[in-house]
């Protein structure tokens, strides 16, 4: 899958421009705050409504304007098809396959791009709320109603906390609190789906992750990744501050999982009365990167951090692009160059040359490999000044 075209109205500094794009590597060269990174972030952000940089959708909107308009044609093999979306200030957004409206976690089904960008050193060493929403992008990629899924959990969690908070005020006992069995059994019965396809998704992405990483550095440390899963701990083993949980290398069978989550609910019972919160499930759970079979969070360097955060998403790009059915990835490299050494450039060059697109940002393009440079779009001022059509 490539983008053959890409169109924004009242996009960030873009008050309009029109931009044609084609298979292969093409870089996006300006100084910073020009408006290079936010053509890719208009593509990207078309894949899952999502920006990586901003968690507000208002902050896309050109200032002034109550909403803008994000349209890229798309390629896959003789397959043409067409995506938009209305941004709106405040209010829903309203995506579009083929002029038909369509669900945010459809999207993936028609298109998938995966980013690097320097925000995502973080998801080494930042909340683990970002590497669970890594991780569940990617089941949603594989498969759209997994989003359906997360968002019934959230719902039943949200409930589930809100009953917990009113008994905590009102001090009412376990006894009194006959409805909390009925979203208990909602909560397994949604969480170990979670639960087992994060697990086999770590499974998948394992062996893409020590290859991806090995290749940058050009040496055998060691990546991997495990789960660290509440629902399955043992009772008292701390989870780095945010529950408790266990590391789980083989998947469990889905039976297993429930029964275990049941168990762990029901013993963290009195502790959530008492909290007004609930402190099992998927929402309390992380995943752990591990260097040489130490946690890279506290023992890699800031070079290894960024090094294994880009081979995570190199790893994730191999993964669908075994698994999706519209083939390869966009992949986007905003600002990523700059970070790393001669050696690991010419790696990481290698390491993508072969995907059907990629995008890349950069403010200086001396900061390419050579093999990159050969066709560069020049960005400024919010003006294409070469590649495109700018109105």
């Amino acid at each position: 899958m490539h983008v053959t075209h890409l169109s924004l109205r009242n996009f960030r500094n873009y008050r309009s421009a029109e931009l044609d794009l084609h298979p292969g590597i093409q870089v996006f060269e300006g100084a910073n705050g020009q408006g290079k990174t936010n053509l890719v972030e208009a593509i990207a952000y078309l894949g899952t409504l999502k920006s990586h940089r901003v968690s507000s959708d208002a902050a896309l909107v050109r200032f002034g304007e109550e909403g803008g308009i994000v349209r890229a044609e798309l390629r896959h093999g003789e397959r043409e098809l067409s995506i938009d979306v209305e941004i709106a200030k405040s209010g829903s957004n309203k995506p579009r396959v083929r002029g038909h409206a369509v669900k945010t976690r459809e999207l993936a089904r028609f298109f998938t791009t995966v980013v690097f960008a320097p925000e995502d050193l973080s998801l080494v060493r930042g909340d683990p709320s970002q590497r669970r929403e890594l991780l569940d992008q990617l089941l949603i990629t594989h498969s759209p109603r997994f989003g359906e899924t997360i968002s019934k959990y959230e719902r039943v969690l949200r409930q589930r906390n809100s009953l917990l908070k009113t008994a905590r005020q009102q001090r009412l006992g376990a006894e009194q609190l006959t409805t909390l069995d009925i979203w208990d059994d909602q909560l397994v019965d949604l969480g170990t789906r979670i639960v087992a396809q994060r697990l086999a998704l770590v499974d998948r992405l394992r062996p893409h992750l020590a290859r991806a990483y090995a290749t940058l550095v050009d040496a055998d440390h060691g990546a991997s990744i495990s789960m660290r899963v509440s629902a399955l701990a043992d009772t008292g083993r701390p989870m780095d501050g945010d529950g408790e949980g266990e590391e789980i290398g083989a998947v469990l069978t889905v039976d297993d999982i429930a029964e275990r989550f049941r168990t762990r609910l029901t013993d963290a019972r009195p502790r959530e009365l008492d909290r007004g919160v609930t402190l099992v499930g998927p929402h309390r759970d992380d995943a752990t990167f591990w260097l040489n079979g130490l946690p890279a969070r506290i023992t890699a360097s800031h070079g290894e951090s960024w090094s294994f955060a880009l081979a995570l998403k190199l790893a994730a790009a191999q993964l669908i692009r075994e698994e999706s059915k519209t083939g390869d990835p966009v992949l986007i490299l905003d600002d990523v160059f700059a970070e790393l050494d001669g050696a690991r450039r010419s790696r990481l060059a290698n390491a993508v040359h072969d995907f059907e697109q990629v995008l890349i940002t950069c403010a200086v393009v001396t900061d390419l490999p050579e093999a990159l440079r050969h066709d560069t779009i020049r960005i400024e001022a919010g003006t294409i000044v070469s590649g495109g059509v700018d109105a």
